[in-house]
């Protein structure tokens, strides 16, 4: 299991039995480990030990490209009502935030990604989010599987942060149980409104759209407000649910 290892505003990563190695000094992490426990480097600094959670995986998992936020995973669980024992299908796996989280959460996630280079750094973030009991990650592109691979159990949760995504979401009825959700995201609307639209021609129902936009608040002397460095905007999310006629 790996841990996180914070020394004011410094956060290292490692499992037990490892040595850090900086300018603080070289860290040998005993093989058993308390959260909450303060080791101290051979230079006396000391780091106090913490269990990773989702946001320390969010900033310290390798990253493949522009991954997705916490606040769009917040929506996707809130919204689908992801939970253990559910079977998730993921595609467009990326750095395997999500499907990170996910796991965590206890799901069995199965999750497509087809550059080799993307799924193998992914492979190494599960081990590192402690969660490759229960989440696979496949170097394949799920629309070449989807006549095959599917025919066996259907599916919780079908995820989607993919290009082909509108495509992709037309075979949900195959791929879900029913009352199952199927939750889309893409940074851009025009693929947005492709998802929704082709949802409902396959007779998915219950589809929303949200815009995910976050700002941070500022309270100062003068008063308080929303902070101005950004929008916040991040992407667009797509939900709807398979009921079988």
């Amino acid at each position: 299991m790996q841990y996180l290892f914070v020394h004011e505003d410094r956060e290292y990563v490692a499992q037990p039995g490892e040595e850090l190695h900086s300018d603080l000094g070289v860290l040998t992490i005993p093989e058993s480990i308390t959260p909450g426990e303060i080791i101290e480097t051979h230079l006396g600094e000391p780091f106090e030990a913490r269990r990773l959670r989702g946001p320390d995986l969010f900033h310290h998992l390798q990253r493949t490209g522009a991954p997705m936020l916490p606040r769009d995973i917040g929506l996707i669980i809130g919204h689908t009502g992801i939970e253990r024992s559910d079977c998730v299908l993921d595609t467009g796996t990326g750095s395997g935030v999500l499907a990170a989280y996910l796991g965590r959460v206890g799901a069995e996630v199965v999750s497509y990604e087809r550059d080799p280079e993307f799924a193998e750094v992914a492979r190494e973030n599960m081990e590192t989010a402690g969660v490759t009991a229960n989440v696979s990650i496949r170097t394949a592109d799920l629309s070449d599987e989807l006549d095959t691979e599917f025919e066996k159990a259907p599916f919780d949760v079908f995820t989607l942060d993919t290009g082909d995504a509108s495509s992709l979401i037309t075979a949900a009825p195959d791929i879900l149980s029913p009352g199952g959700f199927v939750a889309a995201y893409s940074p851009f609307i025009e693929q947005t409104r492709d998802i929704a639209q082709n949802a409902a021609d396959v007779g998915l129902s219950e589809i929303q759209t949200y815009e995910t936009i976050q700002r941070e608040m500022e309270f100062g002397d003068r008063g308080s407000r929303p902070s101005t460095a950004g929008v916040g905007h991040s992407g667009y999310l797509t939900f709807a649910r398979y009921h079988p006629s």
